[in-house]
């Protein structure tokens, strides 16, 4: 996180809007901007004893109090401290009968109640906006916050500190310290934001801390709006593949469509100057006693439906390089790839959820605008509690009224009753692909590097305990602090001697037992004319996709 307040009217560059008129600073008014996309306005208000910023009120819970109760409340502990001090002093003074103690009790006790007083009766009118850069950023991206405060009244501010809240996951707050700003004047701060995990995420409301020069009273006033910053899955881009559905491009064996696409166009329709004479239809003339001619024709655009498994019982683990967010992750790159490649794109659920909806006939949208929808869809999905893929069954059998041409599946661990349900969505299809995710034999890190450290033991002596919670025996470090020291286990089938000299052998590892459920879920899949493969964690997906195309086209090797 970085940033830096610009001194003046801001840096050159991008011009930022002001943040909207600002109404009255009486106690208890607020002012208001207005926002635009991609920047939002975060309001305006007067900065004082007297009442909240941006319309809201002084942060006590809801009860309203009085404006010199609220500024005496923003004593900070520097000027508690000098206000307890100068009253003892003052008792003692009475007691001794020292009058210069007590001239220096009032001068202590009178410091923070003056800069009340002169908290109390500032009035600062500012007026602070914010704006996102971008405002849809993928996971483990950064993301630029731009903060603009205004100072729209006639006298010079104090010093002011702004914070800006953000979720724990984004990093920790941002802290601005700003000095004086002139009348008319503004400061710019920025600050990135990142995220491991997907999701939208609020940032704000905006705070500002207005403080007195000797740092003995602090009021704190928020503005109330608020933007979201959307992280979407991460893509990767994909090589060109021949997986295809119901056509191949616009040549002679694509199916075709209405151009109109509308019921009167069945029929043929009667001649309009400028058809080509060509496409007369001469026993529809003959019938109707008029010219007509055939209907226009176009060719229709090749479909995808991409199944995602969400049930929480499919996955194990969780977290950014869990199999789960690596299905989300390679779904959001398959349906980007595919849309670029001008196909009509559509995600569907277990929970039988269908982005865009059934309504959209034909999966009509503009590329751009589905593949943020599809993405920002991705970005809060989160786990179902269905147990089987029933509802994606039916949605996928009732929703479309002929074949689907391609149908992408990610999935979880399938039971057999699963994957018969899955296997019987192949019929609905031209061509079906399904990459199961599963978790892999070893510890795979966000970069796809195997952990070295998985199943090490790691024994720290004289501190009195191991990694795995047992009672450490006293080493050569417990006399000379403790020492730590690593200890790798001993390779299998290798002899260890005890305490008492005896020496014990151990047996090899057993091999890990196949994962028989998966494969047979596999292998249901493929009887039925799915092409299946193993993915998760670890798994390039590039290289599953170019795999999965040399399968469906060529058939198993």
């Amino acid at each position: 996180m970085s940033g830096s307040p610009s001194p003046g009217a801001g840096p050159a560059g991008r011009p930022v809007r002001d943040a909207g008129p600002v109404r009255s600073t009486v106690p208890g008014a607020d002012g208001r901007g207005d926002g635009a996309p991609g920047r939002s306005a975060v309001g305006g208000a007067g900065v004082g004893a007297g009442g909240g910023a941006y319309g809201e009120g002084p942060e006590d819970g809801g009860k309203r109090r009085g404006p010199l109760r609220t500024a005496l409340s923003g004593l900070t502990t520097r000027g508690r401290s000098f206000l307890a001090a100068g009253m003892a002093a003052a008792v003692c003074a009475y007691v001794l009968g020292q009058a210069d103690l007590l001239r220096v009790g009032m001068l202590l006790a009178a410091l923070p109640l003056v800069c009340v007083l002169v908290l109390y009766r500032t009035r600062y009118r500012v007026a602070g906006s914010r704006r996102l850069s971008p405002a849809r950023v993928t996971v483990r991206s950064e993301a630029r916050v731009h903060l603009r405060v205004d100072n729209v009244s006639r006298l010079p501010t104090g010093l002011l500190m702004l914070e800006d809240r953000v979720p724990y996951v984004l990093g920790p707050r941002p802290r601005f310290v700003l000095d004086r700003v002139e009348p008319g004047g503004r400061r710019e701060v920025s600050y990135r934001v990142r995220s491991d995990m997907r999701g939208s995420f609020p940032l704000g409301p905006l705070q500002l801390r207005l403080t007195d020069p000797f740092g003995m009273c602090e009021l704190t006033r928020s503005f109330s709006t608020y933007d979201t910053l959307t992280v979407v899955p991460r893509t990767v881009p994909l090589p060109a593949a021949r997986l295809t559905g119901d056509a191949t491009g616009y040549g002679d064996g694509r199916h075709r469509s209405l151009a109109l696409a509308g019921e009167d166009d069945v029929i043929p329709r009667g001649y309009r100057h400028g058809d080509d004479v060509r496409r007369v239809h001469w026993r529809s003339t003959a019938r109707y006693g008029e010219l007509m001619v055939r209907r226009e024709e176009q060719p229709q655009k090749a479909r995808c439906t991409v199944l995602l498994d969400t049930r929480r019982s499919a996955y194990a683990g969780s977290g950014p390089d869990s199999p789960f967010e690596w299905a989300v992750s390679a779904a959001a790159s398959v349906c980007v790839h595919l849309l670029e490649r001008g196909y009509a794109v559509r995600l569907l659920t277990d929970t039988g959820t269908m982005v865009p909806g059934p309504e959209s006939i034909g999966f009509a949208g503009d590329p751009s605008d589905t593949a943020g929808l599809l993405l920002d869809t991705l970005a809060l999905l989160e786990h179902s509690e269905q147990e089987g893929m029933s509802y994606a069954y039916d949605m996928l059998r009732g929703a479309l009224g002929g074949q689907e041409g391609l149908l992408v599946a990610f999935l979880g661990e399938l039971d057999e009753e699963q994957a018969v349900t899955v296997a019987r969505m192949r019929q609905r299809t031209n061509k079906a692909v399904a990459f199961r995710s599963v978790s892999g034999g070893a510890s795979v890190g966000g970069d796809g590097q195997q952990d070295p450290y998985r199943g090490g033991e790691f024994m720290v002596e004289g501190a009195g305990m191991t990694a795995a919670g047992g009672p450490a025996g006293p080493g050569p470090g417990s006399a000379h602090g403790a020492q730590a020291t690593a200890t790798a286990p001993a390779p299998p089938g290798t002899a260890t001697e005890t305490a008492d000299g005896t020496r014990t052998a151990e047996a090899p590892d057993a091999p890990d037992a196949p994962d028989a459920q998966g494969e047979e879920s596999l292998r249901v899949l493929r009887e039925a004319g799915w092409t299946a493969l193993d993915g998760g964690p670890g798994r390039a997906m590039p290289e599953l996709w170019q795999q999965a195309d040399e399968v469906t086209v060529r058939g198993p090797q």
